[in-house]
């Protein structure tokens, strides 16, 4: 098939691959405009973009597909379908009428259940036992478009936010794959979604991520691990801000070794009630969270055997 793929980021490189792979024509490949990066800000080609300029594509990076010329341009590939994996910018209904076929897009979710901008991280922060993807025909709603195929992924206690998403990446393009195949076929069977079971994975803030000790173990172990990749939690120690990349739920009994603070028979939450080689024990308001990866301002990331190394935070409030 004639195939446009749009997409910026690491997650939608898999696809890619997939398709060039499987002998799919892909006749262009958009992506957001280049952005700057590291130390140096310097303008920085996107994963996306890196793979098509590997593979000799043609490579569109408009600020918008608003205007007539970029819709022209798009139609003159004359593709089958067009493939949005992450792409970052709105594609106007003109456009979603331009390919044979519509466009497909690559949706780190079971819909309907996280439509939006984070549904990964809002899938584990929920709670939720397990996510997905599904590819979608595109509408002109949010998240709103026709379910044509699924892959269920299950998220553990150990999962964060950069796992989810490196295993969604890979069973996004096995997904896609298949669907085109079906497609090809005319054995696809879109299914209308149910928006009674939508929610709303809003955007990721670096506000949300700093840690509220008052809430339960359980929400804060999800929210750590949520955001692992991006915004990153964070908690406050010595004045400045230490980063939390991976925890999890303590199970065992209270340690005896720091008496109650506060409140009578009570640990103040945020208080560090324990730590050993297997990680950093912090009372929260109901339970306590085992934290087992953090880093220090201008340090690097390190275990908590690492972190410990030298220094004790028992007894410290964060």
């Amino acid at each position: 098939m004639r195939v446009i793929y749009a997409g910026t980021p690491e997650f939608a490189v898999p696809a890619l691959q997939a398709l060039l792979t499987a002998g799919h024509e892909v006749v262009a490949v958009y992506c957001q405009p280049d952005r700057p990066a590291g130390r140096g800000r310097k303008l920085t080609f996107g994963p996306v973009k890196q793979l098509a300029v590997a593979a000799g594509i043609p490579v569109e990076q408009p600020l918008s597909l608003k205007a007539v010329e970029e819709q022209d341009k798009l139609r003159a590939y004359a593709p089958d379908v067009m493939i949005v994996a992450a792409y970052g910018l709105i594609l106007p209904q003109v456009v979603l009428d331009i390919p044979r076929y519509g466009c497909l897009n690559i949706h780190g979710s079971l819909l309907p259940r996280w439509r939006g901008a984070a549904p990964i991280q809002r899938a584990i922060q929920a709670g939720d036992q397990e996510t997905g993807v599904t590819i979608m025909q595109m509408a002109a709603g949010l998240d709103t478009g026709d379910m044509l195929y699924k892959v269920v992924c299950p998220i553990t206690p150990q999962d964060g936010g950069q796992s989810i998403h490196d295993n969604l990446a890979k069973q996004g393009a096995t997904a896609l794959l298949h669907t085109l195949d079906l497609l090809e076929a005319g054995k696809l069977q879109p299914e209308v979604q149910d928006d009674t079971l939508a929610n709303y994975a809003h955007k990721l803030t670096k506000a949300e991520a700093q840690i509220d000790w008052t809430q339960p173990a359980t929400v804060i172990d999800r929210t750590i691990r949520a955001f692992d990749a991006y915004p990153v939690a964070f908690t406050v120690y010595e004045g400045q801000p230490l980063r939390l990349f991976a925890s999890s739920l303590r199970t065992a009994p209270p340690s005896p070794a720091l008496p109650p603070q506060g409140v009578k028979g009570a640990v103040v939450p945020g208080t560090v009630i324990a730590e050993s080689k297997s990680g950093i024990d912090i009372a929260t308001g109901d339970g306590v969270v085992r934290i087992l990866s953090l880093q220090l301002p201008g340090g690097k990331r390190l275990t908590a055997e690492q972190f410990l190394n030298g220094r004790s935070l028992l007894g410290v409030q964060l």
